[in-house]
Formats: C-alpha cells, sequence, structure tokens
C-alpha cells in the first residue's frame, strides 16, 4: 500500500484506540505492528479489512456496554462489560489475515519485474493462486467482525438466548458461550456484510471477473454467508471448550477478564477484601495483588483436565450454599484461543473449497 495512504491511516488507527482507551497501552504497540504488516502489502484491501473490522467491532462494543454490564457480572467483582482489549485480543483476530497478508504480499514481489518492482496482480477469479491468499484474509475479516457483532450486539436481544450446542437448544443466561439469539446472527451477518462489501469494492479486479452488480452480489453474498457461519461456528466452539460460570444468587454470568479461561479467575463469594479473585491455580494476581485462591477440589481436578464440569457447583456463600455453578462447557480454552481456532478454519476452508473450484493449489503460491 503506498506510504502516503498507509501512514495516515495506521497513525489514526493508533490515535483512536490511544484516545478512546478501547486498547492497552501494549495492544496499542500491537495493533500498530499489525496494521504496518498490512500495509506492506501492494493492495490497500487487507488494511482496509482491518480498519473496517476494528472501527465497527469498537462501535459495537460501545452500543452495547451499558446494557451488557448490567446483564454480566465481571470476574473482578464489578459489572459486565469490556474494558480495554489486550494484545493477545489483538492477535486472536487478526493473526492469521497477517500471515495470508504477508505471504501475499511476499508473492507479488516474488513475479516482480526487474524494473517495475512488484507486480500489483489484479484479482483474477483463481488464474493465480495468490487469489487463495485472498479468498482466506477475507473470509477471516469476514468471519472475526460476524463473531464480534454477534457477541457484542447479540446480548441486545429481548429473548433469551438458547445454548448451540444442546440437543434440545436450552435456554441460558445472556452471556453464556455457546448461547445464540435470532438478533445476534442477524447482527454477525451484518457484521460480515461490511467486510464482504469493504472487499467487493476494493479488489482490484482483472478485467471479466466481477465487472456487473450481480457477480459482485454474489461475492458479497458468500463472504456475508461464509462470515456468519463463522459465528455459528465460534459459538459451537465456545459452547464445547469454554466454561460459562454463572452467580446463583444474580443468575448472571462471570466474564472472564480480557478473554482469559474462567475459572482461573473466578470471585470467592466469601473473600476477605472487595475485588479478591480467586484462582485454580493459587497464585497471585500481580496487577491487584490479591492472593488468589483455590476453588473446589472438583474445579482443580477436573476443570483443568478438561472433565465435563455442566451442573458443576464452584464456590460457596456463607451459608455454606452453593452460589457459582458451571453452566456448560469445559475448561480448555480461553476466548482469545476459541477466536483464534475459529479464524484459521474459516481461512484455511474457504481457501480449499476456492482451490478445489479453482482447480489450484496453496502450494503453487511457493512455486
Amino acid at each position: 500500500m503506498q506510504p502516503f495512504i498507509a501512514v495516515p491511516i495506521i497513525a489514526a488507527l493508533v490515535h483512536r484506540a490511544y484516545s478512546r482507551k478501547s486498547l492497552t497501552p501494549f495492544g496499542i504497540v500491537v495493533a500498530a505492528l499489525t496494521a504496518i504488516a498490512h500495509a506492506l502489502n501492494p493492495w490497500s484491501l487487507p488494511l482496509i479489512l482491518l480498519l473496517v473490522f476494528y472501527l465497527g467491532g469498537t462501535q459495537a462494543t460501545k452500543v452495547k456496554h451499558d446494557v451488557k454490564a448490567q446483564l454480566t457480572l465481571s470476574a473482578t467483582g464489578s459489572h459486565g462489560g469490556e474494558g480495554a482489549r489486550t494484545h493477545i485480543q489483538v492477535l486472536a483476530n487478526s493473526i492469521i489475515a497477517t500471515v495470508l497478508s504477508l505471504i501475499h504480499a511476499w508473492a507479488l514481489w516474488n513475479n516482480r519485474e526487474a524494473v517495475d518492482g512488484p507486480t500489483a496482480e489484479c484479482f483474477s477469479n483463481g488464474r493465480h493462486a495468490a487469489d487463495l491468499l485472498v479468498v482466506g484474509i477475507v473470509a477471516n475479516y469476514a468471519a472475526v467482525a460476524a463473531d464480534t457483532f454477534s457477541s457484542e450486539l447479540g446480548i441486545l436481544s429481548k429473548s433469551k438466548p438458547r445454548l448451540i450446542i444442546s440437543p434440545t437448544l436450552r435456554v441460558v443466561p445472556p452471556g453464556t458461550n455457546g448461547g445464540v439469539t435470532g438478533t445476534g446472527i442477524v447482527a454477525g451477518a451484518f457484521g460480515a456484510f461490511t467486510v464482504a462489501l469493504t472487499s467487493a469494492i476494493l479488489l482490484p479486479i482483472c478485467g471479466g471477473f466481477m465487472d456487473t452488480l450481480q457477480e459482485r452480489g454474489i461475492w458479497v453474498l458468500a463472504a456475508t454467508i461464509w462470515g456468519t457461519l463463522g459465528s455459528i461456528l465460534d459459538s459451537v466452539l465456545g459452547g464445547l471448550f469454554q466454561a460459562s460460570v454463572v452467580d446463583k444468587r444474580s443468575g448472571k454470568v462471570i466474564e472472564g477478564v480480557g478473554g482469559k479461561k474462567l475459572l482461573q479467575v473466578l470471585i470467592h463469594p466469601s473473600s476477605t477484601a472487595p475485588g479478591e479473585v480467586e484462582s485454580v491455580s493459587g497464585v497471585s494476581t500481580g496487577s491487584t495483588g490479591a492472593q488468589l485462591r483455590n476453588t473446589e477440589a472438583l474445579a482443580n481436578t477436573a476443570a483443568l483436565k478438561g472433565t465435563r464440569l455442566s451442573g458443576t457447583k464452584v464456590g460457596k456463600d456463607d451459608a455454606n450454599n452453593e452460589s457459582r455453578r458451571v453452566e456448560s462447557g469445559w475448561d480448555i480454552l480461553d476466548n482469545n484461543a476459541v477466536n483464534v481456532l475459529m479464524a484459521l478454519v474459516m481461512s484455511v476452508g474457504a481457501i480449499g473449497l476456492a482451490s478445489y473450484a479453482w482447480d489450484l493449489s496453496i502450494s503453487d503460491v511457493f512455486a
């Protein structure tokens, strides 16, 4: 991407994140490095998709923040709602696209002419193996945008979410991993649509492909559907591999901080000081200085070993009655790992489908 375009975009992204405190300081550094990596691609598409995802995601988070704060609890003992996102959360959504964008940039440079520098090849609908990488980049951002819009705005639904991995689709509290609503799915589709439409506008198209509005419409529809499927896959993975813990007294889901595994940051109801955090590891939190305490023996032995925890009681209140229960899931992955896994599956899956349709191999990129 031309520096006179890329530099102002990256500067604006960093300024927005800093002024709105949407990212932690190190999160801003990683986001800037990620944007620079995208800008190394001769095409403007990767960086603009990153920008569209970031702007859309932060706006969605802002819309639902106050509502979510009333519907969930934070593992730090306060109301729920997102704080500043960390560098891990930045990478969870963008690392797959970053790698693909860098490989795509290398492929363009590898085909350069001796005098003219990198050849900014157009998107040729499968005549070049590098097209597969572009499909993967678009698929990544369509999926993570759908997931972000779905999770951030789905909680606003007036209907109760239903657990997608339950055979009976049982009702679960708002914020439960794997809980889905019609509102969330529609919001996810809109998030994927913003990425799909942007890609259809910005792709440098070779003559003969997507020359008509109908052809571009098919591209937008396909990318939107694929991204929406990504948000549904994320719900399935979250329902299976993330533990959702509910505070029995309030009926609210307890959220892990920074996307961490929830059973490692549980509040113990009988803590001696407000905000004291409990973990199955029994080590200090560092930032709060609170001494972490062990949860129930069941959480120690079962949760960390991946044993099914649905319905398990975790923690006791002052009356010696269970005050926490695991609503669903195994405590195997945190939210960030689920996001990376979903993005990887959707990007590789899209590349695989395009490879089959175009009779190309990804190995041809390196030939």
